[in-house]
């Protein structure tokens, strides 16, 4: 049995039948085609999932997609403005905050949550506050660099043409998702 939802993802309202028990990291990957959202672990241990709903961090393997049901969803794909790198998205291209690059969406997206609510933490909140995403790769030390980066150059802003990398219209180019 389907039902139907109505939300916004990153600026754009949806509406579409769903299954009770599509995820909602399986709908903003194979509905939406918006794959910057990753699927890790699926038991929400790993992060790579995390994206904002209501304003909120949330680990999409662990939310049905009727759960969102006239919510405002925030995906990787929403950071970048015109083009250019969220601050977020910038201080991971700086800091050299990614590896493979797996793990960053949901770093950046719980990084972004955090800065919300405390636009200048020290590098212990920080830390805690990315406890629940998992690297791999860099050990982490050039993750709270980025994100200390993102606090300096105003995470709610859009940086400046000259200093920022583009963006492709598919996303790519490191720190994008």
């Amino acid at each position: 049995m389907t039902y139907p939802i109505t939300m916004t993802v990153n600026g754009t309202d949806r509406t579409d039948a769903v299954e009770a028990r599509l995820l909602l990291v399986d709908y903003l990957r194979n509905v939406l085609g918006l794959t910057g959202t990753h699927v890790g672990c699926n038991t929400s241990q790993c992060g790579a999932c995390t994206v904002l709903l209501n304003d909120q961090a949330v680990k999409a393997c662990t939310v049905f997609t009727v759960q969102a049901n006239g919510g405002n969803v925030l995906t990787i794909e929403g950071m970048a403005t015109d083009g250019k790198f969220h601050p977020l998205q910038q201080g991971f291209w700086e800091e050299h905050g990614l590896q493979c690059g797996f793990c960053t969406p949901g770093m950046i997206l719980s990084s972004y949550d955090l800065l919300k609510h405390n636009p200048d933490p020290s590098e212990v909140e920080i830390r805690h506050a990315l406890e629940g995403n998992l690297c791999r790769c860099t050990g982490y030390q050039n993750i709270v660099k980025a994100v200390q980066y993102a606090a300096r150059n105003g995470v709610l802003s859009v940086p400046s043409e000259e200093s920022a990398p583009t963006v492709d219209a598919q996303g790519e180019n490191g720190a994008a998702g």
